[in-house]
């Protein structure tokens, strides 16, 4: 189950996060996101816990609880709508009848 962690201190790493869930079972991956330009933490991170149960348990536990001092949302991630795809920038030369 892939895990949502938000409001992280802009010094918690993966892991701390890994340190923190594995408390609770097995994780496959632990991370947290940064700007690509910044390079500064978004303050949010996901957390991948194959055992269902064992991701169940750590959500709860871990929701509203505090890390680094700051009271950190743990909930399961849900997949956003898909990304529209993208057109292709005009092109003069393409041809759009077949020859």
């Amino acid at each position: 189950m892939n895990i949502f962690v938000a409001n992280l201190n802009p010094k918690t790493t993966g892991e701390d996060l890994n340190k923190l869930f594995s408390n609770y079972g097995t994780v496959a991956s632990a991370k947290v996101i940064f700007d690509r330009e910044t390079g500064n933490s978004k303050r949010y991170g996901f957390v991948e816990m194959p055992d269902e149960n064992e991701a169940k348990k750590a959500i709860e536990a871990l929701n509203e609880s505090e890390l680094e001092n700051n009271k950190i949302v743990v909930r399961e991630s849900v997949p956003g709508p898909p990304k529209p795809k993208t057109k292709r920038p005009f092109d003069p030369n393409r041809r759009t009848e077949k020859q």
